[in-house]
């Protein structure tokens, strides 16, 4: 089983109701099974574009939670800030490889 990332593509001029919604949200994502953490980010470049990015144990995890019953209910303040000039406004990774920091050793 591999890790799987999920990004949520965002756009706002005025970022604090995304903060605020995603706050809501990850309090009450609390205990969900198989989700390892959650980071919302923002462009350097664009400081309208957000995402938020997910991790999970694994896609089978992810998949149970975004099939069930609370799914809908528990992303939906963050909806209508989807970023709409994207084919999808989210994307889901599986962990192919990876390397810690203390793992690359010194150059």
């Amino acid at each position: 089983m591999s890790r799987v990332r999920v990004l949520l593509y965002l756009r706002g001029a005025d970022s604090v109701p995304i903060e605020q919604a995603y706050h809501r949200i990850s309090e009450s994502l609390a205990g969900t099974p198989g989700l390892l953490g959650n980071e919302l980010l923002r462009s350097p470049h664009d400081p309208a574009e957000l995402a938020v990015l997910s991790e999970w144990a694994g896609l089978e995890e992810f998949d149970a939670w975004e099939r069930g019953p609370d799914h809908r209910a528990s992303t939906a303040p963050l909806r209508d800030h989807q970023d709409g000039t994207r084919g999808r406004p989210f994307a889901i990774y599986q962990v192919v490889s990876s390397y810690r920091a203390d793992e690359l050793g010194e150059s």
